[in-house]
C-alpha cells in the first residue's frame, strides 16, 4: 500500500504541483529532467502509466483510495498519495477533481517530427491551436481514427497540459506527437518545407474558391498526407495555406460557414484515414 498522508497544510511544498504551479512551471521545473505534468482521473492516470510515465504523487479524494484509484495505487506502491475530503481539494486546487484523483507525473522526454514521420503514412498538423480543450478533442479523434501523429506549430497549446491530457481521455499518450520547431520563426515555412522534403502533400483545410471537396480522390491516392488545422476562429494564416499543395473544404450547408477545428478534425480523419479502419 502507498504511504497516505493526510492533508492539514495546504502550504506543503509538496502539493506546489497540484495548486501552486501554472502550466508552464511544470514544463520547466527542475525536479525532472523534462519538468512535470498533471493526469486527472484513474483512467487518464492508467493511460499514463501503461505509457511508461514516471509517477510522482497523488492527489485524491478519501474515498478514492480504496474506490475506484485502488487499481492504479496497486502500480505505485512506493508513491505518496496526499488526501483528504472533497471541499478541501477542491479549495487547494481551486477545482473539484474530475473522478476525485490527480497525480503529478514527470514528462516523458520529447520527441523528434522527424522520427514521428518515418514511417507514418497521415499526420495532423495543428496550427497556433490554443484552447486545451479542441487540443485535447484532436487527439482523442486521432486515436480512434488512425492518424499516425500529430504535429504542433511552436506556438500551439501543449497537449500535456492538464484539461488536453483530461478531455483527450489518455490518448495524447498513445499517439506520437512533437514540435515542428522551436520558435515562431520555424513555422510555416520551415515546417512545411520539412512535411515536403520527408514525403508529405501537405492538405490545408480551409474555405476557398480553388478547395477540394474532402472526398477528392486525389487526397485518399496520396501515399503520404500532412493535414493541417488551424486556430480557433481565424482558421489558418494565408501564408499556411499558400504553402500546401492542396486547399481541402468539408462540404457544408449554405449558412454555415465553418465548423469547430476539433469537429472538422474529426470529419477529416475518418474520411482520409478512418475509412480503413
Amino acid at each position: 500500500m502507498p504511504p497516505i498522508i493526510e492533508i492539514h497544510d495546504l502550504n506543503l511544498p509538496e502539493l506546489a504541483p497540484f495548486a501552486r504551479l501554472t502550466e508552464a512551471q511544470l514544463r520547466s521545473s527542475t525536479e525532472r529532467e523534462h519538468g512535470l505534468f498533471v493526469a486527472e482521473s484513474p483512467k487518464v492516470i492508467g493511460s499514463a502509466l501503461d505509457a511508461g510515465c514516471e509517477p510522482l504523487a497523488f492527489l485524491m479524494e478519501r474515498r478514492q483510495i480504496t474506490g475506484p484509484a485502488a487499481p492504479v495505487l496497486a502500480r505505485c506502491p512506493e508513491v505518496p498519495v496526499y488526501t483528504g475530503d472533497r471541499a478541501l481539494l477542491a479549495s487547494l486546487t481551486g477545482y473539484t477533481l474530475t473522478r476525485g484523483v490527480l497525480c503529478a507525473m514527470a514528462r516523458p522526454a520529447p520527441r523528434r517530427a522527424e522520427e514521428i514521420c518515418r514511417d507514418a503514412r497521415r499526420v495532423a498538423v495543428l496550427e497556433n491551436i490554443v484552447d486545451s480543450t479542441n487540443v485535447g478533442a484532436v487527439f482523442r479523434s486521432a486515436a480512434a481514427m488512425g492518424v499516425d501523429g500529430v504535429l504542433l506549430s511552436p506556438s500551439c497549446c501543449d497537449p500535456l497540459c492538464r484539461r488536453a491530457v483530461r478531455v483527450s481521455m489518455g490518448t495524447v499518450f498513445a499517439v506520437p506527437w512533437a514540435r515542428l520547431g522551436e520558435t515562431k520563426e520555424d513555422w510555416p515555412e520551415k515546417g512545411l518545407a520539412s512535411l515536403e522534403e520527408w514525403g508529405f502533400a501537405t492538405a490545408a483545410l480551409a474555405l476557398n474558391e480553388h478547395s477540394l471537396r474532402i472526398d477528392d480522390p486525389r487526397l485518399a491516392a496520396e501515399p503520404r498526407l500532412a493535414m493541417v488545422l488551424g486556430t480557433e476562429g481565424d482558421g489558418l494564416a494565408p501564408d499556411t495555406i499558400a504553402r500546401c499543395r492542396y486547399t481541402v473544404r468539408i462540404p457544408m450547408r449554405p449558412g454555415v460557414d465553418s465548423l469547430n477545428v476539433a469537429a472538422a478534425g474529426a470529419v477529416a480523419f475518418w474520411q482520409l484515414c478512418g475509412k480503413d479502419l
